[in-house]
């Protein structure tokens, strides 16, 4: 690092620090490493964006920040969750462009997760109260709700057909052109955490005997074709991806994570994605950080975009992955949630809100979510 002085929010910082410095992500010029997560916050009624997250992603908007919105269903089969939103309809649409407006107003770069959940769902969030579509029949085992609270319950899902699979493609496609129409600088594929992309990805879930089952190239197709098809709609410089290869989320694993991992990396280079956003093998159960031998650098090693991390990372962390160049950017979830101006903190190294766990997933729109000091209230 070289020593200048960097500024963020308007504060000085003595470098280096390694999260503090810029970083070119294709046309976007950055002004610090440091990453809005995508974070599900069940506030979206209806599958509707509400006002109130005008105000919680402006927060945590800093200039030249990159944030990427918490994940966004592509169809009314996408859902999982109470309350979480889509970009589908021309209403989730419109709903999206005051916040899209409010972050870019603020100087900050906004990606949109589009996801679709899979199996994770249950017939109360499906059309007309159908089966959940997945790559399988196996059904999921239920789940302690992510707050600790209740238990999620899951309908067994429909295989989908091979002829079906290009409808889902295509949802993928339009979510895309969506989100740009709604003004976000582009999108991430949600492929992780035991969601649909990874049920196809992962061989404990998939147990197709056609063209997207069986070997590690037909697992990831599905997954590859929703890929080219997003590039295609709005362009390689617009588009990222999320991949877990070594979580367990959802009951989705693989035999072979590290070969899953290279596999992806390297065919992702042909469509010349703008980044790749991994999670660290040691976030194996979720939410915990666990010691792990594995590691993600082969991957960082194999894929020629621009490499994210995220899974379990403080201000140390995140400043030693980018120093010894095993990452270019680094995404925060809870911490940034609790912090809405963490970029600032650490580029002072100053302590942290706490999170309350209990607050993640409630519906209310001010507590837990608009709520969390910023560093000069609490000097």
């Amino acid at each position: 690092m070289d020593g200048k002085v960097q500024r963020i929010n308007g504060v000085s910082a003595e470098t280096p620090i390694p999260l503090i410095t810029p970083y070119k992500l294709g046309k976007l010029q950055l002004s610090h490493r440091v990453v809005l997560a995508p974070l599900t916050r069940q506030r979206s009624w209806n599958n509707v964006p509400q006002p109130h997250a005008i105000l919680h992603y402006s927060q945590r908007t800093s200039k030249g920040g990159l944030l990427i919105a918490e994940a966004t269903g592509v169809s009314d089969t996408a859902q999982g969750y109470p309350h979480t939103p889509g970009i589908w309809t021309k209403e989730q649409v419109e709903a999206w462009k005051p916040i899209v407006d409010a972050v870019h107003a603020k100087g900050g770069i906004f990606f949109c997760q589009i996801w679709h959940v899979g199996r994770v769902s249950n017939t109360d969030f499906q059309p007309n109260g159908q089966a959940p579509i997945s790559c399988t029949d196996k059904p999921l085992t239920p789940q302690i709700r992510g707050n600790g609270i209740g238990v999620d319950q899951f309908s067994p899902p429909r295989r989908l057909t091979t002829d079906e699979i290009p409808q889902v493609v295509k949802d993928f496609r339009l979510a895309a052109r969506n989100a740009i129409e709604a003004g976000f600088d582009g999108v991430e594929i949600h492929g992780a955490h035991g969601y649909l992309l990874d049920q196809f990805m992962k061989d404990q879930v998939n147990d197709r005997t056609d063209k997207y089952g069986g070997s590690l190239e037909n697992r990831c197709r599905f997954a590859l074709e929703v890929v080219e098809a997003v590039v295609d709609e709005i362009g390689a410089d617009k588009v990222g991806i999320k991949l877990s290869p070594y979580d367990a989320f959802g009951e989705a694993e693989d035999s072979n994570p590290k070969a899953l991992g290279l596999y992806m990396a390297e065919s992702l280079n042909k469509y010349g994605l703008l980044y790749c956003h991994m999670v660290e093998p040691r976030m194996e159960t979720l939410g915990e950080k666990s010691e792990c031998a594995h590691s993600l650098l082969p991957m960082r090693k194999a894929f020629n975009g621009t490499f994210l991390v995220t899974g379990g990372y403080d201000r140390e962390d995140g400043n030693n992955v980018v120093a010894e160049n095993r990452a270019d950017l680094v995404v925060y979830g809870r911490w940034f949630l609790a912090n809405p101006d963490l970029p600032k903190r650490f580029a002072l190294n100053a302590p942290l809100n706490k999170y309350n766990r209990e607050t993640f997933y409630t519906p209310d729109p001010i507590v837990g979510y608009n709520d969390y000091p910023f560093l000069e209230d609490t000097e």
